[in-house]
């Protein structure tokens, strides 16, 4: 048995009997917090820091934008601790005591790395990015104890353990998808979900926008898609449609937490609500029912027809300016009636209208059976022959395989929501995978980043959304953010139990399952 091995079941042992005898999220040693994903390094030292309400916080090299950032720490802690800090400008760490950000010239640092360090005194987060910074700060939010995520005064100490942490993040795509077109989620939800995905240090928000249920965002040069494409959803209920100035308010939000809007337009299948609008882009010109169902594969643009390509261009055009990304999702998945010249065609030329407006292409695993542009990312969910295609062509990888990161699979044959057809995904298979070593003969070089898709027939509400994605994307984000040499079930499992309290003081609706070793 390895050193490793036989330290984790040591360690899992310990976690254990700490788990069984008192609250493990406020710990004595920094060693012990539940933080989730786990860092690179921790290391512990004597003592605590104790927040109070007169705890300053503390800039150096100070910018509006740091300011900003320092702002989110007394967001997070103002409701339930009643203070608000003050925010100040110092010239170095060396001389004040309190919260001290530090945006560092250190060429050192990583974009999203950052070093904690908490002594008696003082607490100094240190990076060479506003974004490091913002990582930090959900640190520092995971150590204080869990009742700091109440929304109103809490009774309690707001200390947190000495030590220093140093952290940065294995990939540099770390995500999660929405789809809002089988059900229509509004703006707060949006935000609510965004804000999940924040405070697990995921940068990457991937909206599912378009399909055959629901046409979601405005195109003002094509009104028809919202006005008809976008009125019903799976079921037949009321849909909805994001105005481009929603849209871009959901940009901003997630912009300001680091998160980067992915937005898809689905096609040249999955295009039923755009053909039921306009009946010209159909390859019989004849407008289909709006669809309620869940089946998939029956739809196609007219893939020889120009004037498609209008359309095409239009949507992209204006999506483009809507984001500040530097992604545009053309979907390309299962666009069974299309022929597969017709569907190789297709892909090369909407690659082409995506670079004109300086945007990089990501689709499903199928665009790899086209010739990919430079730079162009192929989402990897199903197909290991797909993702060989992307290799060869020097593609990178997104990381989402359906039968361990689809958030929208059962968690077993007793789950009221959710689908099955990948299998089931218990809280363990969610964690337990490696995204390089899913494909035999895949370069570990091209592996992008990690995604966890929640799609959304049988997703109705918030609710239902944070039964499905808590708290397997907790181990997604780890997989993502982690190393594999620091990761493992056998002690992932402890922190989690721990995690779960955190989850319960922001009443998150999460599955509690049996694998959890709880109290």
């Amino acid at each position: 048995m390895s050193i490793f091995k036989v330290k984790v079941q040591v360690y899992a042992i310990l976690m254990l009997a700490i788990v069984s005898a008192c609250d493990y999220s406020n710990r004595t040693f920094l060693t012990e917090a539940a933080l989730i994903p786990v860092p690179v390094s921790v290391s512990s030292s004597k003592g605590f820091f104790e927040f109070s309400e007169k705890t300053n916080i503390y800039l150096v090299n100070a910018d509006l934008e740091l300011h900003r950032v320092a702002e989110f720490l007394n967001d997070y802690i103002s409701p339930s601790t009643g203070f608000l800090l003050s925010v100040k400008e110092v010239e170095s760490a060396e001389d004040v005591f309190g919260v001290i950000f530090v945006l560092s010239d250190d060429s050192d640092f990583r974009n999203e790395e950052y070093e904690l360090r908490i002594m008696p005194n003082k607490v100094v987060l240190t990076s060479a990015t506003h974004e490091g910074i913002f990582r930090g700060i959900q640190t520092i939010r995971q150590l204080l104890p869990a009742s700091i995520e109440k929304q109103t005064v809490q009774n309690d100490k707001w200390v947190i353990p000495a030590g220093v942490i140093r952290d940065y993040p294995r990939f540099q795509y770390r995500g999660a998808m929405l789809d809002v077109s089988r059900h229509f989620f509004g703006v707060e939800d949006v935000k609510r979900y965004i804000d999940y995905l924040a405070s697990i240090k995921m940068n990457r928000f991937h909206m599912h926008l378009t399909d055959d249920q629901g046409w979601r965002i405005e195109i003002k040069s094509w009104p028809k898609l919202t006005e008809i494409g976008g009125q019903t959803q799976v079921g037949g209920g009321r849909g909805g449609f994001y105005t481009q100035d929603e849209f871009s308010e959901i940009v901003r939000y997630a912009d300001d937490r680091f998160i980067v809007v992915v937005p898809e337009i689905d096609m040249p299948g999955h295009t039923n609500a755009a053909l039921a609008s306009y009946p010209e882009l159909n390859p019989d010109g004849i407008a289909p029912e709006l669809y309620t169902g869940i089946d998939v594969g029956f739809s196609t643009l007219d893939t020889r027809n120009e004037l498609t390509y209008t359309f095409v261009e239009d949507v992209i055009r204006e999506i483009a300016q809507l984001t500040t990304g530097d992604y545009l999702h053309i979907g390309g998945d299962e666009s069974w009636v299309t022929a597969k010249e017709d569907y190789i065609y297709f892909i090369n030329r909407v690659q082409d209208i995506v670079l004109k407006y300086n945007k990089r292409i990501v689709g499903w695993d199928e665009i790899a059976t086209a010739e990919l542009r430079p730079g162009a990312i192929s989402q990897f969910w199903k197909h290991e022959e797909n993702a060989l295609k992307a290799a060869q062509q020097g593609g990178s990888i997104i990381v989402s395989p359906a039968d361990r990161a689809y958030l929208d699979m059962k968690y077993d044959s007793t789950t009221v929501i959710g689908l099955s057809w990948s299998g089931f995904i218990e809280v363990d298979r969610a964690y337990e995978w490696e995204p390089t070593a899913l494909v035999e003969g895949f370069p570990e070089a091209l592996v992008y980043g990690v995604e966890a898709p929640l799609w959304t027939e049988t997703i109705e509400t918030m609710k239902d959304i944070e039964y499905m994605i808590f708290p397997r994307i907790l181990g997604i984000a780890e997989i993502a953010w982690s190393s594999a040499d620091n990761r493992s079930w056998d002690e992932y499992k402890f922190r989690l139990a721990a995690f779960e309290k955190r989850l319960s003081a922001k009443d998150v609706n999460f599955y509690k399952s049996p694998l959890v070793p709880r109290k």
